[in-house]
């Protein structure tokens, strides 16, 4: 087997030129895909990331029904040895309770619409780090805190600064009245101007009084790290939790308008990256078929003396692996440290583009990721390739006639 292996990897070699532009076209189409995918992948999974740690988290447990019609009258009953039985089922991880409802905000005369959110200071802290959204004022002391956290946005349009009391009304759970006056602690700025105009937080306990909730939530946010521990710890509760109570969804099901938009662009990518492969197969194809066409005198002639059509095939198809392998190790070196480098210095947007990022509440970088994956699959499609350039050989050295051969 040694000696095939040295005479294909010699045999690609007797034409340099044209063995060297065969593989600096496949080089390029690797170093062009890996790049692409890794850039895409990375800014993907950044952007992804920014909006589950933004608010979402990677899962959340609601009443059942809730999710189709957010209303407070679909709140969830809980407790601590709820919350700790909940927490056992996904390895102990920590689980986040909110209540959240609409209500109008005022001050003299100015009033507008906003979502009040009831939340466990820490657990939130902990798992979107608001506090570091505070542009004045300070975060919560506890769960006792009798003060709120306002967004910028609400706070210019009803003219509110830190200290100033806000009045909010709504309609509570069981349609209570819901009523109450709270001073300003600390102001808060959200990267999407629309939660800018739109959010308000306080302590869980006091947002459960202000509702008339007692004891209640809307939304359970699963405290985990990644889509791996995601996808295990929905599969536990689901398995666990009565289906005609609660309803578990996790973060594709949370954000699904994202998650289309990410599978829209990885498929106009894929795209993109075949029509390459697509032109680099026709140019190594046109590599093989001159090969083939030059080489006729000498397979008749091999032939002709007692070699097997079967291992000369051989020979022919390590011949193409081996050409195609120097164009795919030679694209993966020069695509390896652009990747690496834009990982360590991720592309960062400047002006309309970087507000552009910024109202959806993402951080205008563009990360690459170095991932094996990238790098093998890459590899399996020149292999894939190279395997079926090989098909034209072994069908003209298996249709092949020595002695017309030999005759041309």
């Amino acid at each position: 087997m040694k000696q095939w292996l040295i005479l294909a990897w010699r045999n690609i070699w007797r034409n340099k030129r044209r063995t060297l532009i065969s593989a600096a076209s496949v080089a390029f189409a690797v170093m062009f895909a890996i790049s692409m995918s890794s850039l895409q992948k990375g800014g993907w999974d950044r952007m992804l990331n920014n909006v589950v740690h933004f608010y979402f988290g990677y899962g959340q447990i609601h009443a059942q029904g809730y999710w189709d019609e957010q209303i407070i009258d679909r709140s969830l009953e809980i407790n601590a040895d709820t919350l700790a039985w909940m927490s056992g089922l996904i390895g102990n991880k920590p689980i986040h309770p909110r209540l959240e409802s609409f209500a109008l905000a005022s001050t003299g005369p100015i009033t507008m619409g906003v979502l009040v959110s009831g939340i466990d200071p820490a657990g939130e802290n902990e798992l979107t780090g608001l506090s570091d959204r505070l542009i004045a004022g300070r975060y919560f002391t506890g769960p006792d805190d009798q003060g709120v956290l306002v967004a910028k946005g609400i706070a210019e349009e009803l003219k509110l600064q830190i200290g100033d009391t806000m009045v909010l009304l709504s309609q509570g759970y069981h349609g209570v009245s819901a009523a109450g006056q709270y001073p300003i602690t600390g102001l808060v700025s959200f990267g999407s101007p629309e939660l800018n105009k739109l959010m308000v937080f306080m302590p869980l306990q006091q947002a459960q009084f202000f509702f008339g909730a007692e004891g209640r939530a809307t939304s359970l946010v699963l405290g985990l790290n990644n889509v791996k521990e995601a996808a295990t710890a929905v599969t536990a509760l689901k398995k666990n939790l009565e289906p005609s109570t609660y309803e578990v969804l996790d973060w594709q099901q949370l954000i699904p308008d994202l998650v289309s938009a990410r599978s829209l662009d990885t498929a106009g990518a894929n795209i993109m990256i075949g029509i390459l492969y697509l032109i680099i197969a026709f140019g190594l194809f046109g590599t093989v078929l001159m090969m083939a066409k030059e080489r006729e005198y000498e397979f008749g002639v091999l032939i002709a003396i007692g070699m097997k059509r079967k291992l000369l095939t051989r020979v022919v198809w390590i011949e193409i692996i081996f050409l195609s392998a120097v164009g795919a190790l030679l694209g993966m070196a020069l695509a390896f440290p652009i990747v690496w480098y834009f990982q360590v210095h991720p592309i960062e947007f400047t002006g309309e583009m970087a507000k552009a990022y910024e109202a959806y509440g993402v951080e205008p970088i563009i990360p690459t990721v170095v991932e094996s994956w990238i790098f093998i699959k890459q590899s399996l499609i020149i292999f894939g390739m190279a395997s079926l350039m090989a098909l034209y050989p072994w069908l003209k050295i298996h249709t092949l006639s020595p002695v017309q051969s030999m005759r041309h």
